[in-house]
C-alpha cells in the first residue's frame, strides 16, 4: 500500500505540469547533471517450468537423473517454482516481491526537443527467486536468490515537448550480486554451496519525468531487468548416509543447479530528482 500511495502521488504531479514552466525559459530543460533518487515495488515472476538438474558423477554435465538402488527415479515426485510449503510435494509459497530502493546519477544533452543521456544507478531490491525439488524419501530440497545490492548503467533517449516534461526509453547492462540460500530437511547426507555470486545482464524500460521547480523533478518510471547467474551449485556429500543413498551411487557424490539461469524482475518506482 505503500508503494501505491507513493506512485499516486507521483502520477498526481505528472499530471498537474507546474504553472511556473508557463512563464520561464525552457529551452535549457534537462540538458546537463543531475541526480536522483527513488523507490518503489520489485516484482518477481515465478519461472513456470523451473527444475533443479543435476549432476551425478561430477563431470560438469547437468540433467543426469538420480536413481535409487531399485533404478526409480529418486526425484519422481516433481518440482515446483518458489519455496517449500512442506516436506511433501503438496505445493509452494508464489516467489517474493518487495520493496526496491536506489540512487543514481545522471547526465542529460538536449538538442532541440530531444535528449540524449547516460544514468549510472545503484541500489536494492528485496524480490527472491525459489525453486524446488521433491524426493521420494520424502525430502525437500530449496535454493533461492535475492540481490545484496544491483547497479546498472544505461543510454537513456527522449523527447521534451515543453513544459517541463521529459519522456524518454532507457537501456544497458545491469550487475547483481547475488546472496545465494539453500535449505533442506534431509539430515542424512552433508550439503555444501559456493554461497554469494556475481550475476550480469541487462536493463531496458521507460518512463516520464517532470520538473516542479527549476532544479527538482519527480518521474515514474518501469524497469524489466534480466540477470544472468549460472554459478550457484550445491555439493552433496556422504554425510552420515549409507552408499545405497542415491546420490552417492555413481561416484560418491552429486552436484545440482537450478535449470534457469535467470533472474529475472518488473520494477515500477517512483523518482525524485535535483538539476545542477
Amino acid at each position: 500500500m505503500k508503494t501505491l500511495s507513493l506512485l499516486a502521488i507521483l502520477a498526481a504531479s505528472t499530471v498537474a505540469v507546474p504553472a511556473f514552466a508557463q512563464d520561464r525559459d525552457t529551452s535549457q530543460d534537462f540538458d546537463g547533471p543531475y541526480i536522483s533518487i527513488g523507490g518503489g515495488g520489485t516484482l518477481q515472476g515465478n519461472d513456470r517450468g523451473e527444475t533443479i538438474l543435476f549432476d551425478t558423477n561430477r563431470d560438469g554435465t547437468y540433467g543426469d537423473q538420480v536413481t535409487t538402488l531399485g533404478g526409480a527415479n529418486a526425484f519422481s515426485t516433481g518440482f515446483c517454482n518458489g519455496a517449500a510449503t512442506s516436506t511433501a510435494n503438496v505445493g509452494c509459497r508464489n516467489d517474493k516481491d518487495g520493496p526496491e530502493f536506489f540512487g543514481r546519477i545522471g547526465y542529460d544533452k538536449r538538442i532541440g526537443n530531444f535528449v540524449y543521456g547516460v544514468v549510472l544507478e545503484g541500489g536494492r531490491s528485496v524480490a527472491r527467486d525459489s525453486v524446488t525439488a521433491f524426493s521420494t524419501t520424502p525430502a525437500r530440497y530449496t535454493i533461492s536468490r535475492e540481490a545484496d545490492y544491483n547497479a546498472s548503467i544505461r543510454a537513456r533517449a527522449g523527447y521534451t515537448p515543453g513544459g517541463g516534461a521529459l519522456f524518454y526509453l532507457t537501456g544497458g547492462t545491469a550487475y547483481a550480486r547475488l546472496d545465494n540460500k539453500f535449505s533442506t530437511s534431509n539430515t542424512a547426507n552433508s550439503f555444501t554451496n559456493n554461497g554469494k555470486t556475481n550475476g550480469w545482464g541487462y536493463t531496458a524500460g521507460g518512463g516520464a519525468e517532470i520538473l516542479v521547480t527549476k532544479n527538482i523533478s519527480v518521474g515514474l518510471e518501469y524497469l524489466y531487468t534480466d540477470i544472468k547467474d549460472n554459478d550457484f551449485v550445491v555439493n552433496v556429500g556422504p554425510g552420515t548416509a549409507p552408499p545405497t543413498n542415491p546420490f552417492l551411487l555413481n561416484g560418491g557424490g552429486t552436484n545440482f543447479n537450478r535449470s534457469d539461469p535467470h533472474f529475472r524482475t518488473h520494477s515500477v518506482r517512483g523518482t525524485l530528482g535535483f538539476r545542477f
